[in-house]
């Protein structure tokens, strides 16, 4: 069966690469030396002394038919010499190939360790070095300066998820403090119909900046190194989060549920925090009498959550970028009543930090079904 141009190699790995320099040099060397061979022998038989007689008793052979047994002695030599050190030399040049391909894997062995490396690493991972032991040769310094541009980017973004801790932490105080004082003007008998109505919408202006907080903050947790690992099954979180969701102001959404067992391992406060997003996203961007499907089970082995909702229709190439930060569908930073813009950029941290994938598909219909695969416990 001939492989489509799809399933052909891309590229010739470098292990190939240096597999045929090897064998190139060693067929190369050996040419070199069966030519030498060659001349030297044929040097070696011409000045040698050869002299023919014949076996039959009386019978002399001439001086012409004696030096043409002489050369043809010579070129049978110098054939059997070419022809026999040429299977020699396919033989052991067959042989050199396999010694270089296994050569070649060991020698690339510690370079596949730094590709390992890098492929695990993600903002959860950033710990995680090469440490590389043996002589301090070209691939060590490689892997040292890997490490050491690693120990830089770990400073990066814990200094970056610090200033954000920080920051919210900071910014919460004077909210609740301003959330206080608006509730104490809008409910005093006194106050005048204008001010109570600034007064509300002070407060739900405030009330979006603390969602606004409170989901940076959760953002910073999420994007760190797990330090809780406990079996979790995300259908009785689900089941949970579905009991305690509040709907606000969307009561026509239908919520139907099907929940199985899923037996994941991982923070359960941080997973609970996932289906909540999941489920309030759903909720909050859907059209008038919509629906929102959650789902648990075990899907190939991964135990899963998968939460579908109707919805305007989500173009195949926006997906992907609702998941970054303050972005929403058709416009940036823009229907901020909706919500923070966050939701969908907390699920795929909190899915990151527990090594899991989650993968957003939208419907033909409109809406969207968010699967989130996790690790089996």
């Amino acid at each position: 069966m001939i492989p489509s141009p799809g399933s052909l190699p891309r590229r010739m790995t470098v292990r190939l690469r240096l597999t045929l320099l090897y064998g190139g040099l060693f067929f190369a060397a050996g040419l070199l030396l069966l030519t030498v061979a060659y001349v030297l022998v044929t040097n070696i038989l011409e000045s040698l002394p050869i002299t023919v007689q014949s076996t039959e008793p009386g019978t002399g052979l001439t001086q012409q038919q004696a030096e043409a047994f002489a050369r043809a002695f010579i070129k049978g030599v110098q054939h059997r010499l070419i022809t026999q050190s040429a299977f020699a030399l396919l033989g052991v040049g067959l042989i050199a190939l396999a010694l270089g391909w296994f050569v070649a894997d060991r020698a690339l062995a510690p370079l596949q360790k730094v590709t390992a490396t890098a492929r695990k690493l993600s903002e959860s991972t950033m710990h995680q070095r090469i440490a590389m032991q043996g002589p301090e040769d070209e691939i060590k310094e490689l892997a040292d300066t890997f490490d050491a541009m690693l120990d830089r980017l770990s400073q990066a973004f814990d200094t970056q998820r610090r200033f954000v801790s920080n920051a919210s932490h900071e910014l919460r105080t004077p909210l609740a403090i301003n959330r206080t004082l608006l509730e104490v003007a809008v409910t005093d008998p006194e106050a005048s119909e204008d001010m109570k109505t600034v007064g509300k919408t002070l407060l739900a202006n405030n009330a979006r900046h603390e969602r606004l907080i409170e989901g940076l903050l959760l953002l910073a947790r999420s994007e760190r190194e797990l330090t809780t690992r406990t079996p979790v099954d995300l259908g009785e979180v689900a089941s949970t989060v579905l009991k305690t969701s509040v709907r606000g102001d969307r009561p026509d959404i239908e919520v139907k549920s099907e929940l199985t067992d899923a037996p994941a391992i991982g923070d359960p406060v941080l997973l609970e925090h996932l289906v909540s997003n999941l489920v309030d996203n759903a909720i909050r961007h859907n059209v008038d009498d919509g629906m929102v499907v959650v789902r648990t089970g075990v899907l190939e082995g991964w135990p899963t959550c998968q939460v579908e909702n109707t919805g305007p229709v989500v173009p195949a190439y926006d997906v992907q970028s609702l998941f970054e930060p303050f972005r929403r569908l058709n416009t940036d930073r823009i229907e901020s009543s909706k919500g923070a813009g966050l939701g969908l950029s907390i699920v795929r941290s909190v899915v990151s930090a527990h090594g899991g994938t989650v993968i957003a598909t939208p419907r033909e219909d409109g809406g969207l079904i968010v699967t989130v695969r996790l690790p089996h416990a």
